[in-house]
């Protein structure tokens, strides 16, 4: 990338450069619709995912060793499983933690061409939730990101005054 650190700004233009066509999908939308953690959407989660993402690889001078693009896609398709696990479902979405990396990316193969690094970064990203870690450091930066996101979101205040949002179906059928 370039000699100095990215800006914040630079951060998001990045993210929505390299991220363009899955933020705009139909499906993408759909997670507009659904808590993930606390007050915070999915699709706004992911979005975080990928700036953290971007900012860890940015902060730690790791541009010569990983994917921006990659990085990018695969950070916003890490939760792209496309149905809101706070919805009652007669317990179909008990073990979501373990499940949802590998629904979210027999999703974004459904609607998406991913590589090799794109694949193994949302498949694997809930280590050590599930057995196997990433074998690329995309995805290491991926599961550092949602992590930390997860907790942030998760214990923040907000998280009492949830906004409406518009009424969610149970999710897009796989």
């Amino acid at each position: 990338m370039v000699g100095r650190l990215l800006t914040r700004d630079e951060i998001r233009e990045l993210v929505d450069r390299h991220g363009r066509g899955i933020l705009e999908h139909e499906h993408m939308q759909f997670e507009r619709t659904c808590f993930q953690h606390g007050a915070v959407t999915t699709y706004a989660h992911s979005i975080r995912v990928a700036c953290l993402s971007v900012y860890f690889a940015d902060r730690l001078h790791l541009w010569h060793r990983v994917d921006p693009r990659s990085l990018i896609r695969a950070a916003l398709l890490h939760d792209y499983f496309l149905y809101d696990w706070h919805a009652w479902d007669n317990g179909t979405h008990r073990l979501h933690g373990f499940t949802h990396g590998h629904t979210a990316l027999v999703n974004a193969l459904k609607d998406f061409d991913l590589n090799a690094v794109e694949r193994d970064s949302i498949a694997n990203h809930m280590f050590p939730m599930t057995p196997r870690p990433p074998k690329y450091l995309e995805g290491y930066l991926i599961t550092m990101a949602d992590k930390i996101s997860a907790t942030r979101e998760t214990f923040s205040l907000k998280r009492f005054s949830k906004p409406t949002l518009p009424k969610s179906v149970r999710g897009i059928e796989a």
